[in-house]
């Protein structure tokens, strides 16, 4: 696939104000600064599409962007960051809620992990509840430059059998890096799929 036009379409916090009009939805959610702003940007060829931040918790509400004039990336919150409070903490799980439920256009959710650590107990989680929901997902290892082939193959087989007790078959799997740009063309690749089988 190649991205020849990626425009900002629009923030939201809930679904009934998502940018019209309705076109099939690929999301990216991970923990708070797992690089997804700076994959989104890779991605779409644009460095400052997405804002990108060294500090945790910027992206706050679900930013949609129009991709081709055909389909709508999505940027979501991240979850899990501390310094936020409880009740800042729990208004970013109700609007990443309220959108992975109730968004009648998300066809796949793009679930980011951080390459350079293992499996977090807050990730697993966030996976067994998309299971429990029967989300479709997949999974992007971000930041795959950091670590070396054999380190990076080693990580990833512990993380997929962490994953394997409760999963009886895994999600895709994708090795990304906003630097290198490694992983862009699978993952785009794997979206023009499902777009083709979609129409």
């Amino acid at each position: 696939m190649v991205i020849k036009q990626a425009l900002f379409a629009g923030s939201s916090q809930h679904t009934d104000q998502k940018p019209k009009p309705a076109r099939p939805e690929f999301a990216f959610i991970g923990r708070s600064n797992v690089g997804k702003s700076s994959l989104i940007n890779r991605l779409c060829g644009k460095k400052g599409l997405a804002h990108t931040s060294a500090t945790p918790g910027k992206t706050q509400l679900v930013n949609h962007f129009l991709i081709n004039d055909s389909w709508y990336l999505v940027d979501l919150p991240g979850y899990g960051y501390a310094r936020l409070g409880k009740e800042g903490r729990q208004r970013i799980q109700d609007i990443i809620g309220d959108y992975i439920l109730h968004s009648e256009d998300l066809v796949l959710l793009f679930v980011l992990l951080d390459a350079r650590h293992d499996l977090q107990d807050i990730d697993r989680e966030f996976i067994d509840e998309l299971g429990a929901e029967g989300i479709p997902f997949a999974l992007v290892y971000t930041k795959c430059d950091k670590l070396g082939p054999v380190a990076l193959k080693e990580r990833i087989a512990r993380n997929e059998a962490v994953l394997s007790e409760s999963w009886e078959e895994l999600p895709p799997a994708f090795c990304s890096s906003s630097v290198t740009g490694d992983g862009r063309e699978e993952i785009l690749t794997y979206i023009d799929s499902i777009l083709k089988n979609l129409s």
